[in-house]
């Protein structure tokens, strides 16, 4: 069993209040996990109105489809046209 985590730092440059952000924010979380079956959670930066750090888990028995999993997160996340992604980092446990 593997344990895959993709920590996702993202800009909002709309956003001109912590409510907008956490609009914003809901809408894309809503995305991930309705598309991919992950666990999808904001971990840092909550004060913050334009910049979101997330996180996005997921469970599989594959290393491979796990890690594509993440990626195809990522595509999505790079998309999205009111965000910009700032960095990245997947870990597989």
């Amino acid at each position: 069993m593997f344990i895959g985590v993709c920590t996702i730092e993202l800009h909002i440059p709309d956003s001109g209040s912590l409510k907008t952000k956490r609009h914003s924010l809901k809408s894309l979380k809503d995305r991930i996990r309705a598309r991919f079956n992950v666990s999808v959670a904001e971990v840092d930066d909550n004060d913050l109105w334009q910049k979101v750090t997330m996180a996005v888990a997921a469970v599989s028995n594959d290393k491979t489809h796990l890690n594509q999993t993440l990626d195809h997160v990522l595509d999505l996340v790079r998309s999205v046209p009111e965000v910009s992604l700032l960095d990245y980092q997947i870990e597989i446990l």
